[in-house]
Protein backbone atom coordinates (compact mmCIF):
# COMPACT_ATOMS: atom_id res chain seq x y z
CA UNK A 1 0.00 0.00 0.00
CA UNK A 2 0.77 3.41 -1.15
CA UNK A 3 2.79 5.20 2.16
CA UNK A 4 3.45 2.43 4.08
CA UNK A 5 7.33 2.27 5.04
CA UNK A 6 9.40 -1.18 4.20
CA UNK A 7 11.33 -1.33 6.94
CA UNK A 8 13.00 -4.37 5.77
CA UNK A 9 14.45 -1.81 3.19
CA UNK A 10 17.67 0.15 4.32
CA UNK A 11 17.39 2.72 2.18
CA UNK A 12 13.86 3.43 2.08
CA UNK A 13 14.22 3.61 6.19
CA UNK A 14 16.65 6.25 5.31
CA UNK A 15 15.14 7.92 3.15
CA UNK A 16 12.16 8.13 6.18
CA UNK A 17 14.12 9.08 8.65
CA UNK A 18 15.90 11.82 6.70
CA UNK A 19 12.71 13.15 5.63
CA UNK A 20 11.45 13.24 9.34
CA UNK A 21 14.53 15.38 10.45
CA UNK A 22 13.61 17.92 7.53
CA UNK A 23 9.87 18.37 9.08
CA UNK A 24 11.37 18.80 12.37
CA UNK A 25 13.36 21.23 11.84
CA UNK A 26 10.74 23.07 9.67
CA UNK A 27 7.98 22.80 13.03
CA UNK A 28 10.84 23.99 15.33
CA UNK A 29 12.69 27.03 13.13
CA UNK A 30 9.98 27.79 10.75
CA UNK A 31 6.53 27.18 12.59
CA UNK A 32 8.42 28.08 16.15
CA UNK A 33 6.71 24.86 17.70
CA UNK A 34 8.23 24.18 20.94
CA UNK A 35 6.95 20.37 20.60
CA UNK A 36 8.35 20.65 17.29
CA UNK A 37 11.59 21.62 18.69
CA UNK A 38 11.58 18.37 21.42
CA UNK A 39 10.56 16.05 18.49
CA UNK A 40 13.99 17.61 17.11
CA UNK A 41 16.21 17.32 19.92
CA UNK A 42 14.50 13.34 20.11
CA UNK A 43 15.55 13.03 16.62
CA UNK A 44 19.37 14.14 16.98
CA UNK A 45 19.67 12.19 20.00
CA UNK A 46 17.94 8.93 19.68
CA UNK A 47 18.09 8.44 15.76
CA UNK A 48 21.07 10.39 15.06
CA UNK A 49 22.91 9.92 18.15
CA UNK A 50 24.29 13.56 17.40
CA UNK A 51 24.20 14.64 21.33
CA UNK A 52 26.16 17.76 20.40
CA UNK A 53 23.19 19.38 18.16
CA UNK A 54 20.46 17.55 20.32
CA UNK A 55 22.03 20.12 23.30
CA UNK A 56 22.13 22.95 21.37
CA UNK A 57 17.93 22.20 20.20
CA UNK A 58 17.38 21.44 23.98
CA UNK A 59 19.29 24.52 24.82
CA UNK A 60 17.05 26.50 22.42
CA UNK A 61 13.80 25.43 23.33
CA UNK A 62 14.45 25.53 27.11
CA UNK A 63 15.59 29.47 26.70
CA UNK A 64 13.07 30.63 24.07
CA UNK A 65 10.24 28.28 24.79
CA UNK A 66 10.55 27.36 28.49
CA UNK A 67 9.58 23.84 27.42
CA UNK A 68 9.60 21.61 30.44
CA UNK A 69 11.23 18.53 29.05
CA UNK A 70 13.66 20.11 27.48
CA UNK A 71 15.08 21.90 30.38
CA UNK A 72 15.11 18.65 32.05
CA UNK A 73 16.80 16.73 29.59
CA UNK A 74 19.40 20.28 29.11
CA UNK A 75 19.66 19.86 33.21
CA UNK A 76 20.08 15.65 32.47
CA UNK A 77 23.11 17.16 29.98
CA UNK A 78 25.11 19.31 32.02
CA UNK A 79 25.03 17.03 35.23
CA UNK A 80 27.45 14.62 33.27
CA UNK A 81 28.26 17.30 30.35
CA UNK A 82 26.78 15.10 27.65
CA UNK A 83 26.58 16.77 24.18
CA UNK A 84 29.85 19.03 24.97
CA UNK A 85 27.39 21.27 26.80
CA UNK A 86 29.53 22.41 30.34
CA UNK A 87 29.81 19.97 33.04
CA UNK A 88 28.27 22.15 36.08
CA UNK A 89 25.63 21.26 38.66
CA UNK A 90 24.34 24.85 39.09
CA UNK A 91 23.23 24.83 35.83
CA UNK A 92 21.73 21.71 35.57
CA UNK A 93 20.02 22.60 39.04
CA UNK A 94 18.81 25.96 37.16
CA UNK A 95 17.37 23.93 34.00
CA UNK A 96 15.45 21.41 36.87
CA UNK A 97 13.72 24.16 38.51
CA UNK A 98 12.30 25.88 34.95
CA UNK A 99 11.24 22.88 34.38
CA UNK A 100 9.72 22.31 37.62
CA UNK A 101 7.97 25.19 37.36
CA UNK A 102 6.05 23.90 34.34
CA UNK A 103 3.15 22.12 33.70
CA UNK A 104 5.02 19.03 31.32
CA UNK A 105 5.51 15.28 31.48
CA UNK A 106 8.81 15.66 33.22
CA UNK A 107 7.89 18.18 35.73
CA UNK A 108 7.60 16.21 38.71
CA UNK A 109 10.95 14.55 37.79
CA UNK A 110 12.42 17.81 37.17
CA UNK A 111 11.46 18.70 40.74
CA UNK A 112 12.77 15.54 42.37
CA UNK A 113 16.08 16.51 40.80
CA UNK A 114 16.56 19.92 41.82
CA UNK A 115 15.56 18.71 45.15
CA UNK A 116 18.27 15.88 45.49
CA UNK A 117 20.80 18.48 43.97
CA UNK A 118 19.69 21.37 47.02
CA UNK A 119 20.78 18.27 49.50
CA UNK A 120 23.92 17.53 47.45
CA UNK A 121 25.37 21.43 48.15
CA UNK A 122 27.13 21.31 45.18
CA UNK A 123 24.46 23.11 42.90
CA UNK A 124 23.88 25.90 45.86
CA UNK A 125 26.05 29.10 46.49
CA UNK A 126 25.48 28.27 50.61
CA UNK A 127 25.73 24.41 50.62
CA UNK A 128 23.04 21.69 51.31
CA UNK A 129 19.71 23.26 52.06
CA UNK A 130 17.32 20.81 53.53
CA UNK A 131 14.68 23.38 53.18
CA UNK A 132 14.77 23.93 49.69
CA UNK A 133 14.67 20.35 48.83
CA UNK A 134 11.53 19.74 51.26
CA UNK A 135 9.51 22.24 49.17
CA UNK A 136 11.06 20.43 45.90
CA UNK A 137 10.18 16.77 47.37
CA UNK A 138 6.36 17.95 48.41
CA UNK A 139 5.84 19.56 44.86
CA UNK A 140 6.69 16.24 43.36
CA UNK A 141 5.39 13.94 45.82
CA UNK A 142 1.92 15.64 45.29
CA UNK A 143 2.25 15.66 41.61
CA UNK A 144 2.58 11.28 42.19
CA UNK A 145 6.79 11.09 42.03
CA UNK A 146 6.70 7.92 44.57
CA UNK A 147 10.68 8.65 44.89
CA UNK A 148 9.69 12.03 46.54
CA UNK A 149 7.33 11.12 48.73
CA UNK A 150 9.76 8.46 49.94
CA UNK A 151 12.51 11.00 50.61
CA UNK A 152 10.16 13.65 51.89
CA UNK A 153 9.50 11.02 54.66
CA UNK A 154 13.10 10.52 55.18
CA UNK A 155 13.62 14.06 55.40
CA UNK A 156 11.32 14.11 58.86
CA UNK A 157 12.67 10.99 60.24
CA UNK A 158 16.36 12.47 59.84
CA UNK A 159 15.27 15.50 60.76
CA UNK A 160 17.67 18.69 60.46
CA UNK A 161 18.15 22.35 61.95
CA UNK A 162 15.80 23.20 59.31
CA UNK A 163 13.33 20.65 59.09
CA UNK A 164 12.32 19.42 62.32
CA UNK A 165 12.34 15.43 63.13
CA UNK A 166 9.17 14.76 62.58
CA UNK A 167 7.92 11.24 62.70
CA UNK A 168 3.98 11.97 62.03
CA UNK A 169 4.68 13.50 59.04
CA UNK A 170 7.43 10.29 57.97
CA UNK A 171 4.47 8.28 58.27
CA UNK A 172 2.37 10.18 56.07
CA UNK A 173 4.97 10.59 53.41
CA UNK A 174 5.88 6.82 54.05
CA UNK A 175 2.20 6.05 53.47
CA UNK A 176 2.25 8.06 50.29
CA UNK A 177 5.19 6.59 48.70
CA UNK A 178 4.02 2.88 49.41
CA UNK A 179 0.50 3.50 48.29
CA UNK A 180 2.44 5.15 44.93
CA UNK A 181 4.02 1.79 44.49
CA UNK A 182 7.39 2.38 46.45
CA UNK A 183 8.75 -0.84 48.25
CA UNK A 184 10.88 0.75 50.60
CA UNK A 185 7.74 3.39 51.52
CA UNK A 186 5.51 0.65 52.61
CA UNK A 187 8.54 -1.16 54.41
CA UNK A 188 9.46 2.03 56.86
CA UNK A 189 6.11 2.59 57.24
CA UNK A 190 5.56 -1.05 58.21
CA UNK A 191 8.56 -0.28 60.64
CA UNK A 192 7.06 2.13 61.97
CA UNK A 193 3.42 0.74 62.44
CA UNK A 194 5.53 -1.96 64.48
CA UNK A 195 7.63 -0.36 66.95
CA UNK A 196 4.43 2.84 67.02
CA UNK A 197 6.51 4.94 65.82
CA UNK A 198 4.84 8.33 65.25
CA UNK A 199 1.54 6.16 65.15
CA UNK A 200 -0.01 3.80 67.53
CA UNK A 201 1.72 0.38 67.50
CA UNK A 202 -0.20 -1.59 64.97
CA UNK A 203 0.88 -5.30 64.22
CA UNK A 204 -2.09 -5.97 61.87
CA UNK A 205 -0.99 -2.81 59.55
CA UNK A 206 2.83 -3.30 59.77
CA UNK A 207 2.03 -6.94 58.70
CA UNK A 208 0.03 -5.49 55.49
CA UNK A 209 2.19 -3.02 54.51
CA UNK A 210 5.04 -5.70 54.92
CA UNK A 211 3.09 -8.37 53.29
CA UNK A 212 2.35 -5.44 50.13
CA UNK A 213 6.05 -4.54 50.06
CA UNK A 214 7.08 -8.21 49.59
CA UNK A 215 4.11 -8.32 46.79
CA UNK A 216 5.78 -5.50 45.26
CA UNK A 217 8.81 -6.54 45.42
CA UNK A 218 7.54 -9.79 43.50
CA UNK A 219 6.68 -7.95 40.93
CA UNK A 220 9.52 -5.35 40.25
CA UNK A 221 11.56 -8.69 39.95
CA UNK A 222 9.38 -10.38 37.75
CA UNK A 223 9.18 -7.25 35.29
CA UNK A 224 13.55 -7.41 35.72
CA UNK A 225 13.47 -11.07 34.30
CA UNK A 226 10.97 -10.43 31.62
CA UNK A 227 12.98 -7.36 30.28
CA UNK A 228 15.80 -9.53 30.24
CA UNK A 229 14.62 -12.02 28.52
Amino acid sequence: MAGLINFQDEKEVKEFLDNLGVEYRYQCYKEKDPEGCQRLADYFEGVKKNYTQAAQVLKHNCESHGHGESCYKLGAYHVTGKGDVTECLKTAYSCFVKACNTTGKKSVDACHNAALLALDGRALEGGPDPVVAHSYYKKACEGGFAPSCFNLSALYIQGSANVNKNMPEALKYAMRACDLGHVYGCSNASRMYKLGDGTEKDDKKAMELMNKAKELHGQQKEQQLKFGE
